[in-house]
């Protein structure tokens, strides 16, 4: 008698320190947990074609975007050489510049 009780105590010991009988089933039935995967791969929309592809720009407009480019640098350059030739230092360019207001 006394080792069925001790036998009964030790099955419901070791029930209850399982957890719940759910989580004894699904142990012994090998389910697994319902989580996030944090490896899993977003799957991506599939490509479309851009709303201005027939707006594309031909050859012959790069040659004139670069001949503007040249032209704008040009007259960067020159300007800058003009503001060097005529001002020595950065404190006479603000004096001029605050005179003549």
């Amino acid at each position: 008698m006394y080792k069925k009780i001790i036998y009964i105590l030790s099955i419901m010991f070791y029930l209850t320190s399982c957890g719940t009988f759910d989580s004894v089933k699904r142990g012994l039935s090998g389910a697994k947990q319902d989580s996030v995967d944090e490896f899993l791969i977003k799957k991506k929309d599939p490509l479309i074609m851009p709303p201005d592809y027939k707006n594309l720009p031909t050859p012959g407009e790069k040659a004139l975007a670069q001949e503007e480019i040249k032209v704008f640098k040009n007259i960067l350059e020159n300007s800058s050489e003009e503001e060097i030739g005529t001002s020595t230092s950065t404190e006479s360019s603000i004096l001029k510049k605050i005179k003549s207001k």
